[in-house]
């Protein structure tokens, strides 16, 4: 059977704000359904039954559970249409998106919706495993004496909740702890992670002031834009921040070239392109393709480097080089992990021996890179990221008039999300 295209119509989010801020007291279903709402009201979508909205968080919260079905039941759409919750940690939304896109392009459905959203202020209180196990036991006490006897054996020290820590299981170091490791086995320094950062607030300030974030962000909390753009910061205001995660003077990370915890929700509309025909909807751009990646990370490989793989291997079954886009949409976890990514694309060894090619893969035009700024100006809420980056693509190709992007996108655990997009 013949693979359709999948037609990237809409793409819908809220702002993107700092964590236990303007969102506190808001719950992922609020975030999402924002979000969800205004694409379903904003495309006039009332009454219709979808194929499917596959969406997801990485901070789940337990009543959560069954969250895309329950945004669905809270909206306007026709509520036969289904929902199903995934994760792939930072690289979620994209991969809802990849989902969704392999359904349309088989022939399972027709349209759908691809999501993620993110809180980590309403992160959920967890109680010490052994002190559930303790109230089962309780539970299932018979007598007075019994129950007497489980409660006298529950420590205090069972009773102190836990909160959910963004570190490596396997490592037990964060995200910002291993890019340092990264950047010094790549020799990156601390001048080039501030000025990739300062460029990144300068074309998302340049991107607000010329209204291209407009139409993409839906009113939230008595919000319209994101909070996190500084288009009045300067290369020497963030040279003076201390260092966040490596504290000797070797530390090169900071909170100024890392993203923020943030929080947020975004949504994309895809199809086949007789639906959008026929319900006279603008095709803004096509997903082409989604390649998913993974490093041995735990035995020292780069945690965030599984991208290059992803990319490579796009690559090669598109029959395409890395010069071949007219954008580059790198998500920017930290400036640090971007800039190994890029020095390990234009390194004939690495290219080498892990991507197994002949020969490097070469530069990029920096000029095309997050040409609206990235997550370290926009906010990184993990499982949002992947839409906002999907519908910026369309919309830059839409505006274009044909072209094609490249994305890419590292999460937890060392995996890689990367796409292209093109029209």
């Amino acid at each position: 059977m013949k693979q359709r295209k999948v037609a990237i119509l809409a793409g819908k989010r809220i702002p993107f704000v700092k964590s236990m801020g303007e969102y506190l007291g808001y719950s992922n279903y609020d975030l999402l359904s924002s979000a969800f709402n205004s694409l379903v009201s904003d495309q006039k979508m009332e009454g219709k039954e979808l194929g499917d909205f596959i969406s997801g968080s990485v901070m789940n919260h337990p009543f959560d559970w069954n969250l895309s079905r329950e945004v669905v039941l809270g909206s306007k759409l026709n509520h036969q249409t289904p929902g199903l919750n995934i994760q792939r940690a930072c690289g979620t939304g994209l991969e809802a998106a990849n989902l969704i896109a392999l359904k349309i392009a088989s022939g399972q459905i027709e349209v759908g919706v691809a999501g993620g959203t993110d809180t980590n202020s309403d992160v959920p209180f967890i109680g010490n495993r052994k002190l559930t196990h303790k109230l089962i036991e309780l539970q299932n006490a018979k007598s007075l004496s019994e129950k007497l006897k489980v409660v006298l054996s529950i420590s205090p020290k069972l009773l102190k909740p836990l909160l959910p820590a963004v570190k490596e299981p396997r490592t037990h170091k964060s995200m910002g702890e291993h890019c340092e490791m990264m950047v010094k086995e790549w020799q990156i320094s601390r001048e080039e992670q501030d000025k990739l950062a300062y460029e990144s607030h300068q074309k998302a300030a340049r991107a607000y002031e010329e209204g291209f974030h407009d139409d993409l962000i839906c009113e939230f909390a008595g919000l319209k834009k994101d909070t996190i753009t500084r288009g009045d910061t300067s290369i020497e205001k963030l040279s003076k921040i201390r260092t966040a995660f490596d504290k000797s003077s070797a530390g090169t990370l900071t909170a100024g070239n890392s993203t923020p915890l943030t929080d947020g929700a975004s949504v994309v509309l895809l199809s086949s392109e007789d639906w959008a025909r026929e319900n006279n909807k603008e095709i803004l751009a096509y997903l082409k393709d989604v390649e998913v990646a993974a490093v041995d990370f735990v035995q020292g490989a780069g945690l965030l480097m599984g991208p290059t793989i992803a990319v490579s291997r796009l690559l090669e079954r598109n029959n395409l080089s890395l010069q071949d886009f007219d954008y580059y949409e790198i998500h920017e976890a930290f400036a640090g992990q971007v800039l190994c990514t890029l020095k390990a694309w234009e390194d004939a060894e690495y290219c080498h021996n892990v991507l197994g090619r002949k020969e490097a893969m070469g530069r990029i035009d920096r000029e095309k890179l997050n040409v609206k700024g990235g997550s370290l100006a926009l906010g990184h809420p993990f499982a949002a990221t992947g839409g906002r980056i999907l519908t910026t693509s369309a919309k830059l190709l839409s505006q274009k008039g044909s072209g094609r992007v490249l994305i890419s996108i590292c999460t937890a655990g060392g995996m890689g999300v990367a796409a292209i997009v093109e029209k």
